[in-house]
């Protein structure tokens, strides 16, 4: 099965660090909100389910400090805003601001292997004090440890014509 060519098409140049940093500065924003919105739905389902009294002292004796299940969802949920995006269109929202696209070399789309593979690899190369992403400035084509890992490319794609 063939994958969907990502437009326009070209050879694109490879985007520098200092685009992917402004595109992630973006996107940490916009994530931040989806996981206080995410937060607040499970709090309110959870409350729905023990009870706000039961909870309240659940909550003042920190028995709901560092639930796992929550870290779980909140995990999930900011794995599929990325997965969705890279996989259709090639570009989260502050990809699309800043003129990056993330592609397989040939121009189509990502596969949702290498969503999964990309994303893993970037929590290890923050988890690596940014190690992974400053590995572009040394790498002749400008790629992290998670577009080598998951065999994609960041290019810097044109601005559309209106």
């Amino acid at each position: 099965m063939s994958k969907p060519l990502l437009q326009p098409q070209g050879d694109f140049p490879a985007a520098g660090l200092g685009r992917r940093f402004a595109a992630m500065f973006y996107d940490f924003l916009l994530c931040t909100a989806l996981l206080m919105v995410t937060t607040l739905v499970y709090k309110m389902i959870q409350m729905s389910i023990i009870g706000e009294t039961r909870m309240r002292a659940m909550t003042e004796a920190g028995a709901l400090d560092g639930d796992p299940l929550l870290s779980t969802v909140l995990l999930f949920v900011l794995f599929g805003f990325f997965a969705k995006f890279w996989t259709h269109g090639g570009q989260t929202l502050g990809m699309q601001v800043w003129g990056v696209r993330v592609q397989n070399a040939d121009g189509s789309a990502i596969s949702l292997w290498q969503a999964l593979l990309r994303f893993i690899v970037s929590i290890a190369s923050w988890l690596c004090v940014g190690l992974g992403f400053f590995w572009a400035l040394f790498d002749k084509q400008k790629r992290s440890w998670h577009d080598i890992y998951s065999e994609t490319q960041l290019v810097r794609v044109p601005k559309r014509k209106k």
